[in-house]
């Protein structure tokens, strides 16, 4: 256990790690074109599964290796925002649906958003500050308070976590690390099957991206987890997680993290400001991305079309920065990181997310005909 003396050392190879792993997520991301919605796009525009298969690799991936690391004692999924008692639906499927289609009028996520602000996209930049403004005013401003009064208030109390392995060990009478190891092994090579039954599941992009940013998940869980973890912190005397917003063990999400950015960015004189995991995986991801756009020359200042092209990526960022802090991550946050923990919430807050990115979809392809 650290004494005081050594904390600052040990936050700083906290941050530098996940700094790291943010830039490989980028640099994975932008080789091998990783898009949750981008997916999606595929399959309705194409019928193409490809990049389908790659984003259920990621989570194959990252289910196995956090729930081994329950089986091996080294973390708990109730350690994490997403496997608490409290199950929000009503907050993790509305707020899923409005992330979802707005990531389609962004054209991306979260994270894809970081990755083109990378590649030099300044449609990006400014998807970027306007979700970070719309983020922190649903963690604490005005749609905060419309969102507690509203939505938060539809809660369902469990009576242990809601992830399914500790559901199911508190019915079966199971240990928890024994239902993670076996509903993590279950839903993970379940999903890895599905993607290896095609030939585009075993291309060289598909695994790159699969396995890359599912093994940056689970290392993320770790250095969080288990690197920055304190059974008793020296000042406090309590459980700690270091350098974490939410003061629990954390993975990557790109909703909320954008805008602690902006916060610190704007108020860096601040002393009380200090980074974060999500605040340096952030700046991570752009770097990462912008290396690989740089080595490979398809780096591109891209700007908008016009003013309808802007308008729709103003009000994209909007509903994705409200609807992800709404339903507690986006799809790295909850398509991944909540999904690797197996919580119900996560799995909720991912069917919200894809209806309302089909529904964005169907509407664009709509507008497309009215204009034609």
């Amino acid at each position: 256990m650290p004494n005081e003396s050594q904390l600052p050392g040990l936050v700083s190879q906290v941050l530098w790690a996940a700094f790291a792993l943010g830039a490989a997520f980028g640099a994975v991301a932008q080789r091998a074109h990783f898009c949750t919605m981008g997916a999606l796009s595929d399959i309705v525009a194409m019928g193409d599964w490809t990049r389908l298969r790659m984003w259920a690799l990621a989570v194959g991936v990252a289910v196995l290796g956090f729930n081994t690391m329950v089986a091996l004692g080294w973390v708990q999924a109730g350690d994490s925002v997403y496997a608490r008692p409290q199950l929000i639906w009503l907050s993790n499927a509305l707020g899923g649906a409005l992330f979802g289609f707005g990531m389609v009028m962004a054209s991306g996520c979260g994270s894809k958003t970081l990755v083109r602000i990378g590649g030099g996209s300044l449609k990006a930049l400014v998807v970027f500050c306007v979700l970070g403004i719309a983020s922190y005013a649903t963690l604490r401003g005005i749609t905060a308070v419309a969102r507690v009064a509203t939505v938060d208030q539809a809660v369902i109390n469990l009576p242990t976590g809601q992830d399914l392995p500790s559901l199911l060990a508190h019915g079966t009478g199971l240990a928890v690390p024994q239902a993670a190891a076996l509903l993590g092994g279950l839903i993970g090579l379940a999903l890895l099957a599905w993607v290896f039954a095609r030939p585009e599941g075993r291309s060289a992009e598909t695994l790159l991206g699969g396995l890359g940013i599912g093994a940056v998940i689970v290392a993320a869980w770790w250095v969080s987890g288990v690197l920055g973890h304190l059974a008793e912190h020296p000042v406090t005397l309590e459980e700690a997680f270091l350098a974490t917003n939410t003061r629990s063990m954390e993975s990557f999400t790109f909703v909320a993290p954008i805008a602690y950015t902006l916060d610190w960015l704007i108020l860096f004189s601040d002393s009380g400001k200090l980074l974060s995991i999500g605040i340096v995986s952030v700046i991570g991801v752009i770097a990462g991305s912008a290396a690989v756009a740089l080595a490979t020359r398809s780096f591109r200042w891209e700007g908008f079309a016009g003013t309808e092209d802007t308008a729709k990526h103003v009000v994209g960022a909007v509903l994705m920065g409200v609807g992800g802090v709404t339903a507690f991550g986006c799809t790295v946050g909850q398509g991944l990181s909540g999904l690797s923990t197996l919580s119900l919430g996560s799995f909720i807050a991912v069917a919200g997310i894809v209806a309302g990115a089909l529904a964005g979809l169907r509407y664009q392809m709509w507008r497309l005909d009215q204009a034609a």
